[in-house]
């Protein structure tokens, strides 16, 4: 997939990917599709049984524990306390930021 397909939208989606594995691989339209949600529903699965995902080449989607603290509302200043949380990173692999930096 070239930058340019999907360049209107400006995001990819599970039908371009569903797209490119059947003009890739082959596959019936209906088995592609079937694969890139076996794929997006596997990452996701792990990453809600608290896992982290690493893929080669790619990158890794890391978990990470946020603790309590203290934020304040811009407007009036007040001060109002944020709950810990479990935040979602993304970390290019170095193959992938290399890749992106020659894009330019």
């Amino acid at each position: 997939m070239t930058k340019d397909d999907n360049s209107a939208a400006g995001s990819v989606t599970r039908a371009d990917l569903a797209d490119a594995v059947h003009n890739e691989i082959g596959l019936s339209r209906a088995e592609s599709a079937s694969l890139v949600e076996q794929v997006l529903d596997r990452i996701g699965d792990a990453l809600v049984a608290g896992s982290n995902v690493k893929i080669s080449s790619f990158g890794s989607f890391v978990l990470r524990e946020k603790g309590l603290r203290i934020g304040r509302n811009p407007k009036t200043g007040v001060e109002v306390p944020i709950d810990p949380r479990t935040v979602l990173t993304f970390r290019p692999s170095q193959l992938l930021r290399e890749a992106i930096n020659a894009g330019d």
